[in-house]
């Protein structure tokens, strides 16, 4: 099967991007799936959430503006299967520098070139910056599809359709015909609060089979893993947030493997 792209996105900040795109690779490693976390954000929260440092010059900064190659960037990580491309705060400048640049909206689709065609993965996962910047429209012009996570709170929806607007447009300049969305995982989900209960509720009935099952709780030990540079699974193996990721792999395994043609649906 050829490496699938999916670019975890949305643009508003804290709603369990991040930790769903650490996690997530983290647990797909575990079923046997060999990932590369591509780390796009320049906050570089997903490369100190795997344990890794923010080295200066380890990003792929220079690589999209055409010096060097991504696979030289690639580090390994403690788990098996999951290797990373680092972030750091240079990656703030690359907005502007792309934006200067030949089919500036392409330049990760280049980058990633050699990485695709190693067939070092099985899947690539790119962690994307909080906004509809630059940097998160090259990766949508990389990748397969999209998966969204979604806070479960009364603004949940707000600004999805703008995010469905992006990629019609997209879709319509050709700059990435087949583009879609792969799934949407409800986030800090709190099952004692008729809030998160009703918001899950009528995210599944608008978006319907694009929301996975698996909803993720708000959860202490989740938060605190990223500061110890561990994935749930490694940081408390037992606890519910280790669960529904793993839980949420198997989903998005499945997903992979049934992936035939576009995912051009609208949401």
């Amino acid at each position: 099967m050829p490496t699938k792209v999916i670019a975890i996105a949305n643009q508003k900040g804290g709603v369990g991007k991040t930790t769903t795109a650490v996690n997530l690779a983290a647990c797909l490693a575990a079923l046997g799936r060999r990932v590369l976390l591509f780390d796009l954000d320049p906050q570089a929260n997903a490369t100190s959430g795997v344990g890794l440092e923010k080295i200066e010059g380890g990003s792929a900064y220079r690589v999209l503006l055409g010096e060097g190659s991504l696979l030289d960037k690639i580090k390994p990580t403690a788990f098996e299967r999951l290797e990373v491309i680092p972030s750091e705060v240079d990656l703030c400048a690359a907005d502007l520098e792309l934006a200067r640049t030949e089919n500036h909206l392409l330049a990760v689709s280049r980058a990633l070139g050699p990485a695709l065609g190693s067939k070092r993965f099985d899947l690539v996962l790119i962690d994307c910056p909080p906004s509809l910047g630059i940097l998160t429209l090259n990766a949508f012009a990389a990748s397969d599809g999209l998966l969204v996570p979604l806070q479960c709170e009364y603004y949940a929806l707000e600004g999805i359709s703008m995010m469905n607007r992006v990629l019609s447009q997209l879709r319509d300049a050709a700059v990435n015909p087949h583009l879609g969305i792969f799934g949407v995982v409800m986030t800090m989900f709190d099952g004692r609060t008729k809030l998160s209960n009703e918001v899950v509720g009528e995210v599944r009935s608008l978006l319907g089979e694009k929301v996975f099952e698996t909803v993720i709780p708000r959860s202490t030990k989740l938060a605190e893993a990223p500061s110890f540079g561990q994935p749930i699974i490694q940081y408390d193996r037992y606890s519910a947030g280790a669960a529904a990721y793993e839980l949420l792999a198997q989903e998005v395994d499945t997903r992979l493997s049934n992936m035939k043609g576009a995912l051009t649906e609208k949401m």
